[in-house]
């Protein structure tokens, strides 16, 4: 196995190097290696040593990172870096390369690094007969007419080959006819030109068309070929007559035929084309009476009733039809026609309406009379017998009566208006007779309507959003309610489900009107107190009885900057905003001097506090933090700064039109014992006012009876048992300096959730759905409120005092906090 491999790996070399010496061209005065191989070789075939041809040794190839030069698109050549051969990358089309040019030479540039060398490889790629001769089109359509003389000549278009040399178009071929021959013409460049000559007369009649196949050859070996169809169409010259397809004509007709009936058609022919074979009919010599009766076509050949035919007054008709061509001296050919008259059924029932109730009530049982119809036939026998039906699809019937030709029409189904109020009853009666004659009638019936639809409301629910602070008196929002029925039935009225039993009082401050469902609003929403309602609205007709329904509205109130800042601290005795700080001289710059706090009623941007200074004595010694409302000095105090500066801060909301509050600090400096002894005043005032809050307590828990102290230390095991208290989980360190942040507290079933400002606390969880600014509150509450109630925690009274109190850590800046505002 391993022997014969070896074997069949020499005889390849053998065979390239054979191939290589065949193929190889070296001119040593261009210093340029050049190549022969032909077109359409495999990929992979080798096509010449360049490292041998040009004295490289193959051991350096792979170093010198040996390798031809080529562009963006894929190389028709590649080189082994091992041994230096060339090989063919891909297929090579001589034709798309070169096209048609004589020599098709591909130029390649080789590159050694390391020292650079470049050397220039041509490759002459060889033609091969490798593309058959092709026509521009599969078929060629030629008109001539038959008059056309022997002799006359018309030039074909030539075939393309690809293909150069002897391997291009040599030769054309005719399939063999009775009346063209093919001659060729050389146009040089061009190549050789076919032209087809007439030899014999043509006639169209004889044949209209002659089909030839035209076969190019080029100079291949074997040679190969292409083919084209030539279809010669002859045209006509005027040389027939018309004549018709029967030599008798003759046909029956009904008396009373209605107008444009058909009595035969006549059919003649001309072996001509176009024009020249083109036939029209029209009378011949016929009188008057035959031209009053009936009518030709001069196109079809129909002759057709134009009169009223009667069997009684003429039974038979004798035609003349003459037909003529359209050619420049036309030809024409007469035949007669016989037209018998027969006697037939010619009276169509009668149907009269002696009694009809056009209007009929919606809920009507069926086997209700609509109408009483007297139907007759004047003919006799089997032509007078009467089959009457009512027409399509309705919710009625005919019933034959005791009486011979009477007839009455009832329902046979139950009616509905708003499906379908208006029906044409159509009642058909039809005769025995051959063919059967028949008469129409319609009836129409109005349905009446009957109040059994209530108002449909245009939503299941409707939801509003109202801005507070809204116009009273004005319509707020509107609902929308259709009914099927008609007239009074459909007439609705509006009002509101005002139930007495209820607590719900919002409803006494709307009014909708009865008429178009507006809803107004009698007086405007505060978003501080009502946050959203629901109520139900009744739509009714004024059908007998009445039919309501009603539909259930959720308003939600928008919030809107409605109210100004409030300035918790400072507040002086008398309510204003207003108080006095004292600074040890002796502080160093960052000292906090006071703290600015207030909040808003308003939430989301519309309570985002914002601080600035107003007014300040000097710019240099306080500064301000516009999120906190920290004052902090800027530097430390000196012997020339004065003892007493005032400080107008601006506190604003940011609000679309922001409101605004000012308070006024005024910062006294004082010596450091000073500073130290008026704190040591504070702490006593509050020991002592310490120790009263514990004395009065004493006295109350002394006074509460055994009864209750056991309900007490019940209700104290009970809170002691459940989780840390609420206000721990917003409680931080007392030395945090962070502004207040406002927030309201709210229940929604069983979950209780936080409105807050741009930032939330931290422990607190976002409810999924909710706005950004909606947290979401722990089960149990430090304090529960009654609906409705209000009111604010001891921590904000602690402010007053001086006393330290916590805030969550993370409130927005320039927001107060209102910790347990609770809206259940």
């Amino acid at each position: 196995m391993e022997q014969s491999g070896q074997d069949s790996w020499r005889k390849g070399r053998q065979w390239m190097a054979w191939v290589l010496s065949l193929s190889l061209v070296f001119s040593e005065a261009s210093g340029q290696i050049r190549y022969s191989i032909s077109e359409e070789i495999k990929e992979g075939t080798a096509v010449g040593n360049i490292a041998k041809d040009l004295g490289i040794d193959p051991i350096i190839l792979q170093a010198r990172g040996f390798r031809i030069v080529s562009g963006s698109t894929e190389p028709l050549f590649k080189v082994n870096r091992n041994d230096g051969i060339l090989y063919v990358n891909r297929n090579i089309d001589r034709e798309e390369i070169c096209q048609r040019t004589s020599a098709c030479l591909i130029n390649l540039k080789t590159v050694l690094e390391n020292p650079l060398e470049i050397h220039y490889v041509a490759v002459e790629v060889l033609d091969v007969n490798d593309h058959s001769p092709s026509f521009p089109e599969d078929n060629k359509r030629i008109e001539m007419s038959e008059s056309t003389l022997p002799g006359t000549r018309f030039q074909l278009h030539a075939a393309l080959d690809p293909d150069g040399g002897l391997n291009s178009v040599q030769q054309y071929k005719l399939s063999p006819n009775n009346h063209f021959r093919l001659e060729v013409k050389d146009s040089g460049k061009d190549g050789k030109v076919p032209i087809l000559q007439l030899q014999s007369p043509l006639d169209r009649e004889a044949s209209s068309s002659h089909r030839l196949l035209i076969t190019a050859l080029d100079g291949g070996k074997p040679p190969k070929s292409g083919s084209m169809e030539i279809i010669i169409d002859i045209l006509d010259v005027n040389d027939n007559a018309p004549v018709f397809t029967k030599d008798v004509y003759s046909a029956d007709i009904n008396e009373n035929a209605s107008i444009g009936t058909i009595v035969i058609r006549l059919n003649a022919t001309d072996m001509d084309d176009g024009l020249n074979g083109d036939v029209s009919y029209s009378f011949g010599n016929v009188n008057s009476k035959v031209r009053e009766c009936f009518n030709v076509d001069p196109i079809t050949g129909e002759i057709t009733v134009k009169g009223q035919l009667d069997y009684e007054v003429d039974d038979s008709y004798e035609i003349n039809i003459q037909a003529s061509d359209s050619g420049v001296v036309p030809f024409r050919t007469e035949k007669s026609v016989s037209v018998n008259i027969k006697d037939m059924n010619d009276n169509a029932p009668v149907i009269e309406v002696t009694s009809l109730s056009s209007k009929l009530s919606e809920d009507s049982r069926p086997g209700t009379t609509v109408a009483l119809l007297s139907i007759t036939d004047f003919d006799s026998g089997v032509n007078g017998k009467v089959l009457s039906f009512v027409k399509g699809d309705v919710p009625f019937t005919i019933t034959p009566s005791i009486q011979d030709n009477m007839y009455t029409v009832v329902t046979k189904s139950q009616l509905d208006r708003e499906n379908k109020s208006i029906y044409d009853v159509t009642v058909i009666a039809k005769d025995a007779g051959e063919p059967a004659l028949t008469t129409e009638q319609t009836l129409r019936v109005i349905v009446s309507d009957v109040n059994d639809n209530s108002p449909e409301f245009s939503k299941r629910q409707y939801n509003f959003y109202v801005t507070e602070n809204n116009p009273a008196g004005v319509s707020v929002f509107s609902v929308i309610a259709s009914d099927h029925d008609e007239g009074d039935n459909a007439f609705i009225s509006y009002n509101i489900l005002r139930d007495a039993t209820s607590a719900n009082t919002v409803t006494s401050f709307l009014n909708v009107n009865s008429g178009n469902g507006d809803i107004l609003a009698l007086k405007s929403f505060d978003f501080e107190i009502l946050k959203t309602f629901q109520f139900q609205v009744v739509a009714s007709d004024s059908g007998t009885p009445s039919l309501s329904s009603n539909v259930t509205v959720n308003v939600f109130i928008l919030d809107q900057n409605d109210n100004a800042p409030v300035i918790l601290y400072p507040v002086s005795s008398n309510g204003s905003a207003e108080g006095v700080e004292e600074v040890p001289r002796n502080v160093n710059a960052g000292h906090l001097v006071t703290k600015v706090r207030a909040y808003d009623a308003d939430i989301g941007y519309n309570g985002w506090l914002l601080f600035s200074l107003q007014d300040v004595t000097d710019h240099s010694l306080f500064g301000l933090d516009r999120y906190t409302g920290q004052v902090r000095t800027l530097r430390s105090f000196t012997e020339t700064d004065e003892a007493e500066h005032k400080l107008v801060i601006l506190v604003k909301d940011n609000g679309n039109v922001s409101l605004s509050a000012t308070a006024t600090v005024m910062v006294k400096v004082v010596e450091p014992k000073e500073a130290f002894a008026a704190a040591d005043v504070k702490s006593a005032t509050k020991d002592e006012e310490d120790n009263n809050v514990t004395f009065y307590l004493m006295i109350t828990l002394g006074s509460v009876s055994t009864l209750f102290l056991i309900s007490i230390i019940v209700l104290v095991a009970m809170q002691c048992s459940k989780s840390t208290d609420y206000t721990s989980k917003y409680i931080q360190e007392p030395n945090y300096d962070g502004t207040l942040c406002h927030s309201i507290q709210y229940r929604s079933g069983e979950k209780r959730y936080m409105l807050v400002g741009p930032r939330m606390s931290i422990g607190s969880t976002i409810v999924p759905g909710s706005h950004a600014n909606t947290l979401m509150l722990p089960d149990r509450l430090p304090d529960r409120r009654t609906p409705g109630e209000v009111r604010h925690n001891a921590l904000l009274q602690n402010m007053f005092t001086g006393e330290p109190f916590q805030l969550p850590p993370d409130c927005a800046l320039g927001q107060t906090y209102v910790q347990n505002d609770v809206i259940q």
